[in-house]
């Protein structure tokens, strides 16, 4: 069978562990776009097209072997200077599970990318070159994908043969980074740790022999057993107001929107908020369908037995104590993406959910020393990449939950008024 007949996904078996989204980060040049590469590669994921196409380009460089990281260093700029600029998603499978990769950027002026990519990621694999040890940059995205939520880190020790796969070289690596770690508790991440040669594929989807001394599972197999962080339905219901459906000359309202989390479902009784008005569903629909009820990931409509004002931006919760508190005034960590520095007290919009209103920034309370881990307070201005603690207040009040308890009602962005840039994502406390 040729390549480009076998399946693009394979049959899920009975243990089919459904979708992880993990990103790869690390210091330039540690070989997270050859890793992915490896992957699609060894996974059987690419058509005999684009492998003719990388074997044409390795005749033009003179290359031995065709070059893995162009499958996603796609970019003009990127091919020519040999780094990766842009977030680059790639899809692949095996036979127990789905996967979403994004490949972040490994220079510090691209930290924002290695936020977007961390901010929806279950999982990350963090590339150390195992020549060089663990550097500035793989403790900063180690940081930056704590501080987002992703709780499981698998640590590759990158490179190792060049190294003459070296049991003690990784094993020195392991124990820096787990002392490291070991410092800052507070980042609650579970991490394997996992000697590589992507650009020989050893221990990516397939052991290999000079890596015998490893006994610990291979990298694919790290990836198949990682939890995901999926929307859990028995956690309160989320469900945030994209579009109200009233057709002209008819009594029709409905309210449609991705439900975050919890259920919904014919007879629950509901509080819209910030308002806090109260209703009871009267019907549930998922595109032509009309089920009794709806969980966390679905896309839905609703109807409602009261004739209520809402609009896009509110958010449908439970009655009661479960219904999060509308806020004006509110702390938060942010990583500052703009490409200059933030100063307080100026006005940014802030999107928060389906929900857009006016905010300022009233003060900064603390930066965070990526070497220590330690916040630090005395400074108003935040430099670009920066990660630092912020008092926000807000024209119109949002329906927010803490980060820690739900990333989609937890998580904001802040954006320039005058430029509509994206400065900043944030972590509500």
């Amino acid at each position: 069978m040729r390549r480009d007949e076998l399946p693009n996904s394979p049959a899920a078996p009975p243990d089919d562990r459904g979708v992880l989204r993990f990103l790869t980060c690390g210091s330039v040049d540690d070989g997270k776009s050859t890793l992915i590469g490896r992957l699609l590669y060894d996974t059987k994921a690419l058509l005999s097209d684009t492998l003719a196409t990388l074997e044409k380009h390795a005749q033009r460089r003179g290359l031995s072997a065709p070059d893995l990281s162009l499958l996603t260093d796609g970019l003009v700029a990127e091919r020519e200077q040999g780094i990766t600029i842009d977030v680059a998603y790639r899809y692949f499978a095996t036979a127990r599970r789905k996967f979403i990769i994004a490949d972040s950027p490994g220079h510090v002026q691209y930290t924002r990318n290695m936020v977007t990519a961390a901010s929806t990621a279950d999982a990350a694999v963090l590339l150390v070159d195992a020549r060089k040890g663990i550097a500035e940059q793989t403790r900063r995205h180690a940081t930056i994908a704590g501080l987002l939520g992703v709780r499981h880190l698998i640590v590759a020790v990158n490179k190792m043969d060049l190294v003459g796969y070296s049991n003690r070289a990784f094993d020195g690596i392991a124990a820096d980074f787990r002392d490291w770690l070991e410092q800052h508790p507070s980042l609650h991440v579970r991490t394997d740790t996992i000697p590589i040669s992507a650009l020989e594929g050893a221990n990516v989807v397939d052991r290999d022999a000079r890596l015998s001394w490893h006994t610990g599972p291979t990298l694919i197999e790290l990836l198949e057993r990682a939890p995901a962080h999926e929307a859990d339905a028995q956690a309160p219901l989320r469900l945030p107001v994209q579009w109200v459906c009233r057709p002209g000359e008819s009594d029709f309202r409905g309210y449609a929107g991705r439900i975050e989390s919890g259920s919904i479902g014919i007879g629950d009784p509901i509080t819209v908020l910030p308002s806090g008005h109260a209703s009871r569903v009267t019907a549930v629909r998922i595109g032509a369908h009309a089920p009794d009820r709806a969980v966390a990931g679905e896309s839905v409509m609703v109807q409602l037995a009261d004739e209520l004002d809402i609009s896009r931006g509110d958010l449908i919760a439970p009655v009661g104590a479960d219904a999060p508190q509308p806020r004006l005034a509110f702390d938060a960590t942010v990583c500052w993406l703009g490409p200059r520095p933030l100063e307080a007290r100026r006005e940014y919009l802030l999107r928060h959910g389906t929900r857009e209103t006016r905010a300022r920034v009233q003060g900064v309370a603390a930066h965070l020393d990526i070497e220590t881990l330690a916040w630090r307070s005395g400074a108003d201005a935040v430099a670009p990449n920066a990660i630092a603690r912020l008092a926000i207040s807000t024209q119109n009040p949002i329906a927010a939950d803490g980060y820690e308890s739900l990333r989609a009602t937890g998580s904001f962005v802040l954006i320039d008024p005058t430029s509509f840039d994206t400065v900043a994502a944030g972590m509500i406390a």
